[in-house]
């Protein structure tokens, strides 16, 4: 028998899912579509997160833990829905892999500008697989490990107690916006991650307590997003975020120590752990949508190929902002896919009961 996931490492497998490249930029994007006191939009947004967490939740209880691909294979032909489980991959490789590409050039840019980012990027897949081939269970242990290398980080927020203050954040909400509609749906995507819960399902037992773990890691993220918000609004100010272009990596660079220089460089190393923990789970995802279409191939060929396939993706894009336009627009796939399949399986699981019950 398989070894099940805890709550514990469900919940944190979550945050760390969620804590993507966009936690470098959250407050300049805040406070460009939102203006003065931007950073309060992520709870509205955390509400939404939570509301479609509850759907999903009736999924797995109606389906008493089934597979999601189990529940549509039981009403839908396995021809139709063949596309729709490599569009799935395809989807979730190429997020798992511009995540990673976006790190990367970010990295380079601040400690290896001489560097081809595509060096890295490599090194990210290997290590990567390596994960990948040891399992969920084995991932969400990892994911915890590199979430004590993680967490103290928020601690450095206390640094800024001297320079926060409470005149920056100004007594408006939401004043000098633009478009803020497109920065809905940017906020958003730093929240992305968490529909991932739904092919958790075979992972766990009642003492998982699966949705339950899912909204603690949320929430834990939520907080993170608010404290980091109201502390970058407090001490930059909402004008001068709107011209940088990582807050985070700006206010880490203020950090002084007497014995070392550019220590933001090593704080944002850290991030690494992050984004692999993102990477990964989303190359995951992928290798269970093919399974179902190649059932016969091991699964580490599966994953060897994915990541194939994303590393060569990957040398497409070259800046940024491409890959932001990209990750965008992937974002939007993936909020359709949060909120439309989960629907779809109550519809087909209700009438999977119905038809049972006519049967007998």
């Amino acid at each position: 028998m398989k070894e099940k996931l805890s709550q514990f490492h469900t919940a944190i497998l979550i945050y760390m899912i969620q804590t993507g490249v966009y936690v470098f930029s959250i407050a300049q994007i805040e406070a460009q579509y939102f203006g003065t006191n931007g950073w309060l939009i992520v709870i509205p947004i955390s509400i939404l997160i939570c509301l479609n967490i509850y759907l999903m939740s009736w999924v797995y209880r109606l389906g008493k833990g089934q597979s999601i691909f189990e529940i549509l294979e039981k009403s839908i032909p396995k021809f139709i829905l063949v596309p729709f489980y490599l569009a799935f991959s395809m989807v979730w490789a190429l997020i798992g892999c511009l995540v990673a590409k976006e790190y990367v050039l970010i990295f380079q840019m601040f400690a290896f500008p001489t560097t081809d980012p595509m060096v890295f990027k490599i090194a990210i897949d290997v290590l990567a697989f390596m994960l990948l081939t040891k399992g969920l269970y084995n991932i969400s242990k990892a994911s915890t490990v590199f979430f004590w290398c993680t967490i103290w980080l928020s601690l450095l927020l206390i640094y800024y107690t001297g320079e926060f203050r409470f005149e920056r954040l100004t007594p408006y909400i939401f004043q000098d916006n633009s478009n803020m509609t497109e920065g809905f749906f940017h906020i958003y995507l730093a929240y992305m991650g968490y529909e991932l819960c739904l092919l958790f399902f075979p992972y766990t037992d009642k003492k998982t307590k699966l949705f339950r773990a899912v909204i603690y890691g949320h929430l834990i993220r939520t907080v993170s997003y608010v404290l980091l918000g109201f502390v970058s609004f407090g001490v930059i100010g909402s004008d001068m975020l709107k011209v940088m272009l990582f807050p985070l990596l700006d206010l880490l660079a203020y950090i002084k120590l007497p014995f070392m220089e550019r220590i933001e460089n090593l704080f944002y190393g850290f991030f690494l752990f992050t984004t692999i923990i993102t990477l990964v789970l989303y190359f995951w995802a992928a290798g269970e949508s093919t399974q179902r279409v190649f059932p016969k191939i091991k699964i580490n060929v599966h994953y060897f190929f994915i990541i194939l396939f994303a590393l060569l993706i990957s040398y497409i894009p070259t800046v940024l902002n491409t890959i932001r336009e990209w990750i965008l627009y992937l974002g939007y796939i993936q909020i359709g896919f949060a909120y439309i399949v989960p629907v779809l399986l109550i519809i087909l699981l209700l009438w999977q009961r119905r038809k049972k019950g006519s049967v007998m």
